[in-house]
């Protein structure tokens, strides 16, 4: 059923569409995807070219954006939007602890859960093109992960293209996952290095919290085992442009007397539970190392496997000394499918595929070495979430790729900075920089 709506400046039209689960037997089983149309209130009657927006994560639907917000407003004065929800998120057929079981057992669920890659998101989107702009090409906003969607798409159907934007999201082209944690964890240090700098007084507070959860057994109210791992994890705040502060003040109120002493608030363990919860987004977790994976290497839990080189960050290692406790940032790791009530069902899943051994390439360097598309990326400087060498090396390999590297923004840039990150991007595009 379609609907149409208004919001103030836009007007918004659900868009509902069936493509195959597997893009490779197109007469077997399919899948929803749902879209969001949205056009400026004074140019609904325009014949408008058209972008379609790739959200980050994996696991993540599109922005639910009010009106113009963000980089939208930049984007309507010259574009139709179609704001896609991956599939397996948002108002899409939804993979998670309730459908999945519908599969069958955990290898059916392991199966099903590898069309859910970049490779078949860029293939809904070749699927549902002719039905949205008649055929014609339409420019991509790639963010994060939906970055790594839009090289794919540049690798395998650059003729659905007319121009390609990539925010935060330049993958390395042949790195395998363990290269991609080998190269975080010290940009995840420099980033609590950073914040400790700002905040000094978070060093003891960090500590303190994570003594109080290696001594006592404590259950946030949803039923995640808030563990010294889990809340180091909370790191992965640290990445986004506000992330900083977000975290000091989630610290400074951890503790409450009580009669039986001093424990965690109930204000703290309610934000800090928003922050650890895979509900409304297990995909992420789920796919996030299958994202990297290209050839015959499973991926084995690759961020848990690479920590161990990094022992600093070890809390009990730490709290034994005197050392300020590292935060951790976008890594998964197997006890979180213990901790999270999310995701608990699915952690048999989750080990079948890290342990998968018949992943396909994702990209074509040679097809990017003759590309045609014009292409801009916006490479954050000293990105948490995304490698800034792997993201410059692949810009050298994509012919006509113009890169703004900046450190005005962080990862979130396109939402932070709006209509001026795009702006710039698509005046790269058009050689007007």
């Amino acid at each position: 059923m379609t609907a149409t709506y208004r919001q103030p400046g836009v007007v918004l039209t659900d868009r509902h569409f069936t493509v195959p689960l597997d893009h490779d037997d197109p007469a077997g089983e399919t899948i929803e995807l749902y879209a969001r149309e949205v056009v400026a209130g004074d140019r609904v009657h325009q014949n408008l070219p058209w972008l379609v927006y790739l959200q980050g994560g994996p696991g993540f639907g599109a922005n639910r954006f009010v009106g113009k917000q963000a980089w939208l407003g930049r984007a309507l004065k010259e574009y139709r939007v179609l704001l896609l929800d991956q599939r397996g998120t948002g108002h899409s057929t939804p993979a998670n602890r309730q459908t999945l079981p519908l599969r069958g057992g955990p290898a059916e669920q392991a199966d099903y859960l590898t069309h859910f890659r970049a490779d078949s998101i860029v293939r809904d989107c070749e699927a549902i093109r002719p039905a949205v702009t008649g055929g014609a090409p339409w420019t991509v906003l790639g963010q994060s992960f939906g970055g790594f969607c839009t090289v794919n798409y540049l690798s395998t159907a650059p003729e659905g293209l007319s121009t390609a934007i990539i925010t935060g999201g330049l993958p390395s082209l042949d790195g395998h996952a363990d290269d991609v944690y080998r190269a975080a964890y010290p940009r995840i240090e420099r980033k609590v290095t950073a914040h400790y700098a700002r905040y000094p007084q978070d060093v003891e507070r960090a500590r303190r919290i994570a003594d109080h959860l290696l001594h006592h057994e404590v259950v946030l109210p949803n039923g995640y085992r808030f563990t010294a791992e889990a809340f180091q994890s909370l790191g992965i705040v640290l990445g986004g442009g506000e992330g900083s502060h977000r975290l000091h003040y989630l610290l400074e109120h951890a503790f409450v007397r009580t009669p039986q002493g001093m424990v965690l608030s109930d204000a703290f363990q309610e934000e800090a539970q928003g922050l650890l919860s895979y509900a409304s987004h297990p995909l992420y977790a789920l796919v996030h190392e299958a994202i990297y994976g290209q050839d015959a290497r499973p991926t084995a839990w690759s961020a848990e496997r690479v920590r161990a080189e990094f022992p600093q960050f070890d809390a009990a290692k730490t709290l034994a000394g005197d050392e300020p406790l590292l935060f951790t940032g976008e890594t998964v790791h197997p006890w979180m499918f213990d901790c999270d009530p999310a995701l608990r069902p699915l952690r048999e899943t989750a080990g079948l595929l890290a342990a998968r051994t018949d992943w396909t390439p994702l990209y074509d360097p040679a097809r990017l070495a003759a590309n045609e598309i014009p292409v801009a990326a916006a490479v954050y400087h000293d990105d948490m979430y995304v490698d800034t060498a792997h993201s410059l090396a692949t810009a050298r390999t994509i012919r006509g790729l113009r890169t703004w590297v900046t450190d005005e923004f962080d990862h979130d840039g396109v939402r932070a900075g709006g209509p001026r990150v795009l702006d710039r991007l698509l005046a790269l595009t058009r050689d007007e920089v």
